[in-house]
């Protein structure tokens, strides 16, 4: 049986976008990964505006704005920083 093993560190964000409620990663593979922004600490709380300000790094995305940085690795295993809190 073979089977397909990804180096997840090779793999590098080339288009991000913001789109209602989720984030869209085009990968250099081709492959689109979206999540949802209320997975996130801060991006749950943050207006599009600053959502929307992102820029892109050969290991993730980062929200100057919000001071958050998410690698692609990260994301990928299904970390997507910090989870928002619970109302207490």
């Amino acid at each position: 049986m073979n089977t397909l093993e990804v180096d997840l560190d090779l793999l590098e964000p080339i288009k991000v976008r913001y789109d209602n409620g989720s984030i869209i990663i085009t990968l250099s593979d081709g492959r689109e990964v979206t999540f949802p922004c209320a997975v996130n600490e801060y991006l749950s709380v943050a207006t599009e505006a600053e959502i929307s300000k992102m820029e892109i790094s050969p290991c993730g995305i980062h929200w100057p704005l919000l001071n958050e940085d998410l690698s692609i690795k990260g994301i990928l295993e299904g970390r997507f920083g910090r989870t928002p809190r619970s109302p207490k």
